[in-house]
């Protein structure tokens, strides 16, 4: 009797190894738990007979009390549209003129980010998640103390918050307290955060004069007027009104002259 060769053992031809690169390779954009524009609403904390007492409220204060100090524009334009200026300078707003006016309004906008792979269009019951709230301190990662924000902190923030899928826009989240000329940091504020990041991007603008700067500004990031104007990748948020029931007059004339220009507002009150 002879013995029978054994038969070769065969490896495994990386089953393994390619199981595990299939688990740590990111998720297709379609099986993320987080993605951009999912659908929202479901949440109601008030009634539709709450809502309605609302809204009925706000055309009540808007037709009976009106808004103070329009600028001389913004009269003229509310006044064109039918609004009513009143012998005490406030304009009132009839009720038929607001409900027609939202009769008008757009329901679906797009905010271009840079890249268009990151475009937010807002419509329906859609939902995007992003940064804000203009803080001035920050706690320190290395020291763990409190200290000013600077130019250099809102730069990491805009980068961190390119590479994190759950953040779609990166609204200006901290105040860069080095930079002490209203002009400068305005200027800086949007470089840093475009530098940072090719999302959607929104700041602030803090008086008309320097409305003309910060459009050179983007103009230049955009590559001319014409490719800021087809995808504008910026808004402006604008405190448009003030209590009680007044215009905010010098950000009303901000608001016009980046209108003019192109750019999108977020209106704030």
């Amino acid at each position: 009797m002879t013995d029978s060769a054994s038969s070769p053992v065969r490896s495994r031809s990386g089953g393994r190894a390619a199981r595990r690169a299939a688990r740590a390779a990111p998720l297709a954009d379609h099986l993320r738990p987080v993605r951009a524009g999912m659908s929202g609403g479901t949440y109601h904390p008030l009634s539709d007979q709450d809502m309605q007492a609302i809204h009925n409220a706000a055309l009540d204060a808007l037709e009976q009390i009106g808004l103070a100090d329009a600028p001389p524009s913004g009269v003229e334009y509310l006044t064109r549209a039918g609004g009513i200026l009143g012998d005490d300078g406030r304009i009132r707003f009839p009720r038929a003129l607001v409900q027609k006016v939202l009769a008008q309004a757009n329901r679906t906008i797009t905010l271009h980010g840079r890249d268009p792979k990151h475009d937010l269009e807002l419509c329906g019951t859609r939902v995007h998640y992003g940064t804000a709230g203009a803080a001035v301190h920050l706690v320190d990662a290395q020291t763990r103390e409190y200290r000013d924000c600077t130019l250099q902190d809102l730069h990491d923030a805009a980068r961190i918050a390119h590479e994190l899928d759950n953040i779609h826009f990166v609204q200006r989240p901290m105040v860069a307290r080095d930079v002490t000329d209203n002009l400068e940091m305005d200027l800086n504020t949007i470089y840093a955060c475009c530098a940072g990041t090719t999302k959607h991007v929104g700041s602030s603008v803090f008086e008309p004069g320097f409305v003309p700067e910060v459009f050179d500004l983007v103009h230049l990031i955009a590559g001319s007027e014409a490719a800021w104007r087809e995808r504008p990748f910026m808004s402006a948020s604008v405190c448009f009104v003030v209590p009680p029931m007044k215009f905010a007059t010098e950000s009303c004339e901000v608001m016009e002259a980046l209108i003019k220009g192109g750019m999108p507002v977020l209106l704030l009150s």
